[in-house]
């Protein structure tokens, strides 16, 4: 009797919860577990849905679109007991995950202290996934139960940094509630975060798509086995509605090229998926200036080929990626953190919105090479994304960006059809930048910031983002 009773409770998704933000202007799944053919009736913000638990006894209603409200209210489900969840807002929602530089607390980044005693935000909530645990199968609980927490100093401290400064900004700019979705784990590669639809929609990856197929409930998986964190700490959080996604994650495939790029196609294909969001929005970081500085000026080391993969994977639909290369402690570039995760919690809000939220008087990101014209002895370059013009800049931590009057650019290189190159001589004339060398006659090709440290490259536009690094060889 007592089995019985406990299997007849309607029960909930730790994710779905008081103190949670629903997403706005979009349909709002509710779910969870019943009797087999109980009735369940989910009743919010005058509507009320009802419907019945499955053979499995799992049930699910979709709330119609809500709109923005910053007003507490209460969520109630009634089955054979009933649940009120209560301090419930509505706006907009999104999941912060990737390896460590996303896991990176508030609490060990730059300004702690202040930064910390100033997170009193009753409007931002926040929902981490506790622990580091991976499944074969894709599981419908947590690990790890966990809860929503209302944005405060004595809860926010070891939230993600680069989530919650993201957010913080949303929230000033948009005016409405915003909830965050921590799933991190240090250290951890691409491949074990992406879903097995994911892998099946990129043909260059059938291989991780059948070593995924090939899993059974008792295989032995780790944080690098394909999905395998997907499984317990993503899927259990689907298909909550959310806005988008923020990704900071690559160093652990630092090593890759064009097969990052590929990966990334799987990821945000399989993620879209799985929360029913075609459109889901998804924006990362390209991975930081990293070791000593780099001097020569073929460039091409380190992580200078997954900087490129990783701007190159911007062909997909709804995406957007913050440059951090100017972002690490000089006087410590060895350290794979960057204290400084105001900057870039801010460009990724920089990208939202500008292309989610429709605030177009704001640039994106900084220049993105678009093409170049050789004239003469001199390679004519152009740029999207120019903003209020181009600029000689310079960042100093959490200092806005500083134009440098009459400052030289730097980490330009030219090469001509040997293939041999020499550091550049380059200029902005207007919205472009004219590149030169007295060392090459007929230039053909230009690459800027290519390299695993371009600690010196210094070309901004106004409005303080720094270019992306590029080159115009395939070579």
């Amino acid at each position: 009797m007592f089995t019985a009773i406990v299997s007849a409770e309607v029960k909930l998704p730790n994710v779905i919860g008081s103190d949670m933000v629903l997403q706005r202007d979009l349909p709002v799944p509710i779910w969870g577990w019943a009797d087999k053919g109980e009735e369940v009736t989910v009743s919010f913000a005058g509507q009320s849905k009802t419907t019945k638990a499955n053979g499995e006894g799992m049930w699910m209603v979709k709330l119609s679109a809500l709109k923005a409200n910053s007003k507490p209210a209460t969520l109630t489900i009634k089955g054979s007991n009933e649940i009120k969840l209560e301090n419930i807002l509505v706006g907009e929602v999104w999941i912060c995950s990737g390896q460590s530089n996303m896991e990176w607390s508030i609490r060990s980044s730059m300004n702690a202290k202040e930064e910390i005693a100033a997170s009193d935000h009753p409007g931002i909530r926040l929902f981490n996934v506790p622990g580091h645990k991976t499944h074969p199968k894709p599981q419908q609980r947590l690990a790890i139960p966990t809860e929503w927490k209302v944005c405060k100093p004595d809860t926010s401290a070891n939230f993600s940094a680069v989530g919650y400064y993201f957010g913080r900004r949303l929230h000033k700019e948009l005016g409405v509630p915003v909830g965050l979705v921590g799933s991190n784990w240090g250290g951890t590669r691409i491949e074990p975060w992406t879903t097995l639809a994911g892998f099946e929609s990129v043909s260059e990856l059938s291989k991780e798509a059948e070593k995924v197929k090939s899993y059974k409930k008792d295989t032995k998986v780790g944080g690098g086995s394909p999905s395998a964190i997907y499984n317990q700490m993503v899927h259990p959080l689907a298909p909550f509605a959310m806005r988008g996604g923020i990704w900071y994650q690559g160093e652990s495939n630092g090593g890759e090229h064009m097969s990052y790029y590929h990966k990334k196609h799987a990821l945000v294909n399989g993620w879209r998926k799985v929360f029913q969001n075609k459109n889901l929005a998804f924006y990362w970081v390209q991975l930081a200036n990293f070791q000593n500085p780099g001097t020569n000026p073929a460039g091409g080391d380190g992580w200078a080929k997954i900087r490129e993969a990783q701007t190159k994977a911007l062909d997909i639909p709804h995406t957007g990626m913050a440059v951090a290369i100017d972002l690490a402690d000089a006087h410590n570039p060895r350290d794979i953190h960057p204290r400084n995760k105001q900057d870039v919690g801010g460009r990724l809000a920089q990208w939202a919105l500008h292309q989610t939220y429709g605030k177009k008087d704001l640039v994106p990101t900084g220049p993105l090479y678009k093409s170049h014209k050789v004239k003469d002895n001199m390679i004519h370059l152009s740029f999207d994304h120019v903003g209020k013009g181009l600029m000689v800049g310079k960042k100093t931590k959490l200092e806005p960006t500083a134009e440098v009057k009459g400052g030289k650019l730097e980490h330009f290189s030219i090469a001509g059809e040997d293939k041999k190159w020499v550091w550049a001589d380059a200029a902005i004339e207007g919205d472009t930048v004219v590149v030169s060398s007295k060392e090459v006659k007929k230039p053909v090709a230009v690459r800027y910031g290519f390299t695993m440290n371009p600690a010196n490259a210094n070309l901004y536009n106004k409005d303080g983002i720094p270019a992306l690094p590029f080159r115009t060889d395939d070579w």
